[in-house]
């Protein structure tokens, strides 16, 4: 299975971007069939991304899960198709945690985004205190079944990131042995949800992955690419790790 290497700038990026947005984009297609790579932007440039990169993958962190409405500051699944977008985040911990998401919205952005015809990258993980409570596994499976969406949708185009809350921008990664159980409990919930079409959907894993560690968390098994936060900013670094995902 091919893997995706998503990028996530978070609230980091203007007009100046665009140059390392240029310079990932023309990497990546020198490895194109090797590995997937995007990046989610701030909604501000996914349209003049879109247009300086075209054919290049261009996605968003976030969207409201009804198609129109009175819901001011919020984009809905068209609005960013229409941008430019090609894919979208939902159920980053940091939407989770500071806006109060439930699994239940999660669940339906993510059918929003596929309905609309976007790829989603839908997130699951945990906290350091449910982690050291021995309740990890049980949390983010949990998560997972709540999370999932159901229907009539191209699976294709879904892609779960496990990423643990308590690495997120720390500089800690969980150890290979907890990612390996923790992509095996994720994808024995993609199969009971979709049966075997469930063994193609790609899990990614996120939370400080790096340059130095990339070769070895894609040598886990069950990962099927990565979330890549901070070090997807400047080229010089996520270059390193999308060219350890095609060589994975």
């Amino acid at each position: 299975m091919t893997k995706l290497i998503a990028g996530n700038w978070k609230m980091h990026g203007t007009t100046d971007s665009l140059a390392e947005v240029k310079a990932i984009a023309d990497f990546a297609r020198q490895h194109e069939g090797a590995v997937e790579v995007a990046l989610c932007l701030p909604a501000t440039l996914i349209h003049r991304a879109a247009e300086a990169v075209p054919g290049f993958a261009i996605g968003a962190q976030d969207m409201h899960s009804r198609d129109k409405g009175a819901h001011t500051g919020d984009i809905a699944a068209a609005m960013l198709h229409d941008a430019g977008a090609s894919l979208v985040i939902v159920g980053h911990s940091e939407r989770r945690d500071a806006h109060r998401e439930a699994d239940a919205e999660v669940r339906a952005k993510a059918e929003a985004g596929l309905a609309a015809g976007l790829r989603v990258i839908l997130c699951v993980g945990e906290s350091l205190e449910e982690r050291e409570a021995g309740r990890a596994v049980e949390t983010v499976s949990g998560q997972v079944d709540a999370s999932l969406p159901r229907g009539d949708f191209d699976l294709g185009g879904l892609a779960v990131a496990y990423e643990p809350i308590w690495a997120i921008g720390t500089g800690r990664v969980a150890g290979t042995d907890d990612i390996a159980e923790m992509h095996a409990a994720i994808r024995e919930r993609l199969v009971a949800a979709y049966g075997e079409k469930g063994a193609g959907v790609r899990i990614l894993y996120g939370g400080s992955v790096k340059p130095d560690n990339a070769a070895e968390i894609f040598a886990v098994p069950e990962v099927g690419g990565a979330l890549v936060g901070g070090a997807s900013l400047k080229a010089a670094d996520f270059l390193p790790i999308v060219e350890a995902g095609a060589a994975g």
